[in-house]
């Protein structure tokens, strides 16, 4: 035998157990090895077609989805307009909202010819500046703006063209369906939908900007922003005060409707005002925001304060007597009534007749240091803090003598915004109660947990009887709408016009509450410069305009309000008074 048939076999090593096992189960205990062979085939044939299925999946995705990855993109290099919460009114009205609107970019490293790109474009879109798309395409930028919110139209028209690196991102756009309705209020935001003012810019302070630069600020995450303005309300307002500066030619005209236990701003129009749609309106500096960002001397309105004081302290009473025979003359200067009576008044009439005069000597007799005070309680002298970020501090005389109390006694020699002379009056109409105003709604509780006595309740009362007295017999009488019990007080202040006071230019205020012997509502009207008409018989004093005009802002209102009419009530003395602890 040959060595090579002599040799012998050599022994495989055994197959460990549990590779035996894993065979035995996947293949079974007689396979055929051509079979497996086979199955692997299979296996790879299967996991490369899911591969190539996955890949062309993602392919369709962004071919579908263009303008989501364009948005990567831009969040990375650029300011992207993004999402804000819907703003309400108290009833669920729409007053702010996001819609989405093309926008236009290039991406200048993708495009090819530059120079057919910019012709073909401004061509299309005729508001675009040659000279700043040719610097913006020009760049070494990988994206860049061209225009932000174009129209439907456009973008079809672009997107026809076939231009590389031209593309297209829907942003969040603000819109505003009331346009010039609640302007002041709610504000306004930038092209990158950031507000710039009003609520819109409050909102962003309380955080949205964060969340947006965190990326959070998802359409899906905001709760709309309810505020306490009543649309219908609002509307009703606006509407009564253009017809009132258009009738009386006045500069301009203004108006707030407080609810004076919550100390919510149902309703605060400024005239002129602008269509926050169109930006560019809101710079003009005559359409400032008066009622917050200006402020004035309130006139004889400013008379409730003084005789709140007084009648605060103690010292005097409702038939307390003061000397109106005469001007009253102080140093070189010279007070006087618009109608001289000659003789001694007494309190009511003070507030009736609003009586400089007495008013001057009411404040004289409480003393400087007493005065400052109260004002100062009051919330006269500092700054009113609100959501609104426009306000504006009052102007407070630097030194404070007794004739700055003589003056400021009737509405003169102080100027603060008319919110807070809102707020003011509210306290001395609801009890007694300080409440900070809000443009967010607040229930009754929540206004009790932050209001601050200011003064006594049987105060309150007399200066409610003030105020409808005033309406059945004073100033007032032309705004007396049959069944709402209203109850006012006027003011003609003369405007200060270099540096001294012109007698033709007045601006006239009229405050008003509904019902006088429960306040729900303060009514705020003013007029700047109205001009005399026969019909006022060349008179432009706050009765002739501002009141009129009350009253037909509260007829229009109080329904919508629910103010229920009651007819055949009794005067002020038997339904107000007879109320109160002490019915002096």
């Amino acid at each position: 035998m040959s060595p090579a048939t002599s040799a012998k076999p050599t022994n495989k090593p055994a197959e460990p157990w549990r590779q035996r096992l894993i065979r035995s189960l996947l293949y079974g205990r007689n396979v055929d090895r051509a079979a497996k062979a086979r199955a692997r085939v299979g296996l790879a044939i299967l996991a490369f077609a899911s591969i190539y299925a996955l890949i062309g999946g993602r392919l369709v995705m962004f071919a579908i989805g263009a303008d989501a990855h364009s948005a990567r993109r831009a969040a990375a290099q650029d300011v992207v307009a993004t999402a804000r919460p819907d703003i309400v009114d108290r009833n669920g009205a729409i007053l702010a909202t996001d819609v989405k609107a093309p926008s236009l970019f290039g991406e200048p490293r993708r495009i090819i010819d530059k120079d057919e790109a910019i012709e073909l474009l401004t061509a299309t879109v005729p508001d675009l500046d040659e000279a700043e798309v040719r610097e913006r395409l020009s760049s070494r930028k990988g994206f860049v703006w061209l225009k932000r919110e174009i129209t439907p139209k456009q973008q079809q028209d672009i997107h026809k063209l076939g231009i590389p690196g031209i593309g297209f991102f829907r942003e969040n756009k603000r819109v505003y369906p009331t346009g010039n309705e609640v302007a002041h209020l709610i504000g306004l935001v930038n092209i990158d939908n950031q507000g710039i003012a009003g609520m819109e810019k409050w909102l962003d302070n309380q955080g949205l900007a964060d969340l947006h630069r965190a990326g959070f600020a998802t359409d899906r995450l905001q709760k709309p922003i309810e505020l306490s303005v009543d649309l219908r309300v609002e509307h009703a307002l606006r509407d009564e005060l253009l017809k009132a500066k258009e009738k009386f030619h006045a500069k301009a005209a203004s108006g707030i409707i407080s609810n004076v236990k919550t100390g919510e701003i149902v309703a605060m129009v400024s005239l002129p005002d602008f269509d926050p749609n169109s930006p560019k309106e809101a710079h003009d500096p005559d359409r400032i925001n008066r009622l917050t960002t200006g402020v004035y001397e309130m006139g004889s309105t400013f008379k409730a304060f003084t005789l709140a004081m007084a009648l605060d302290s103690g010292k005097i009473n409702l038939n307390s007597m003061w000397d109106a025979r005469g001007n009253l003359h102080y140093g070189k200067f010279t007070i006087h009534d618009s109608h001289m009576l000659g003789r001694f008044i007494n309190t009511k009439e003070v507030f009736t007749y609003s009586s400089n005069i007495g008013a001057a000597r009411i404040a004289l007799g409480q003393g400087v240091e007493a005065h400052k005070a109260f004002l100062a309680k009051m919330g006269q002298l500092t700054r009113l803090r609100t959501e609104l970020p426009e306000s504006a501090a009052p102007l407070v005389p630097r030194h404070w003598g007794e004739l700055n109390t003589v003056t400021i006694a009737f509405g003169q020699g102080l100027s603060v915004a008319p919110l807070q002379a809102v707020m003011g009056i509210n306290a001395l109409m609801n009890g007694g109660y300080l409440i900070p105003p809000t443009f967010l709604k607040r229930s009754e509780a929540e206004a009790a947990a932050m209001a601050k006595r200011v003064i006594k309740p049987e105060t309150s009362e007399k200066m409610r009887y003030l105020m409808r007295l005033n309406a059945e017999i004073g100033t007032a009488k032309k705004a007396d709408v049959p069944g709402y019990y209203i109850g006012g007080k006027t003011g003609t202040s003369e405007k200060v016009i270099n540096g001294r006071y012109a007698k033709k230019r007045v601006l006239n205020s009229f405050t008003a509450i509904m019902p006088s012997d429960d306040p729900k509502y303060q009514i705020l009207v003013m007029l700047d410069e109205p001009q005399p008409l026969p019909e006022t018989y060349g008179f432009i004093t706050s009765g002739f305009n501002a009141v009129p005009t009350g009253g037909k802002v509260i007829a229009r209102i109080a329904p919508l309000l629910g103010v229920e009419p009651r007819f055949d009530l009794p005067p002020a003395d038997r339904l107000i008074l007879a109320a109160s602890r002490t019915t002096q």
